[in-house]
């Protein structure tokens, strides 16, 4: 589990696809000295809890399967590109976001972004499946970051993002016409479930 609070970023070194589906990944990870992850622990790329298979420096290496490649952005990471990194919680870890699994719904096209204050509005086209769950002022993770709802409408919501996360994230360097990683507020998830 997360908090969708994002400390650190990674640049991905290697991409291998593999003949029978899946892939391999490895990320060169910031915070892997001070967080001291060991193979088989959850790590955060983008949103998506991945399983790290080996460690070597600050180099993860993660096994992605067919489902996990279908339902996020990360088949279409390349060498080079910058990733949002967040390890795991541990008991007692304040928890300043909201409670994010990892588990992504679906990967969605950034619509546009725009300066708004000393921040930015970014509006993402709200993807099949997951549009009931997505409310003003409700919660959302938008490649592992935990954001509130700014605005919602048929086909988009929208997110303001502070400069802060501008700065930290990979939220800041997602332009119109890229995929982000969506995960509904566990809370949104559940209610829907009921009905």
């Amino acid at each position: 589990m997360f908090s969708g609070l994002i400390a650190y970023r990674g640049t991905v070194v290697a991409f291998e696809a593999l003949p029978g589906g899946g892939a391999t990944l490895t990320v060169r990870c910031e915070g892997v000295e001070r967080e001291r992850p060991e193979a088989k622990d959850s790590i955060a790329v983008d949103g998506v809890c991945l399983t790290a298979t080996a460690i070597a420096g600050d180099a993860v290496t993660f096994d992605v399967v067919p489902e996990t490649l279908a339902r996020s952005n990360l088949g279409e990471r390349a060498i080079g590109d910058r990733v949002n990194v967040e390890y795991a919680l541990r008991v007692g870890d304040r928890v300043g976001g909201h409670l994010v699994y990892g588990h992504v719904d679906a990967a969605a096209r950034v619509l546009g972004r725009q300066r708004e204050g000393q921040g930015e509005r970014l509006r993402i086209e709200a993807a099949q499946g997951i549009e009931p769950m997505i409310a003003p002022k409700g919660f959302i993770a938008v490649d592992g970051v935990s954001l509130t709802v700014a605005a919602a409408a048929d086909g988009w919501f929208e997110v303001a993002l502070i400069p802060e996360t501008l700065t930290r994230t990979t939220l800041g360097i997602r332009g119109p016409g890229s995929r982000v990683n969506l995960e509904a507020d566990p809370v949104a998830r559940y209610a829907q479930s009921r009905r």
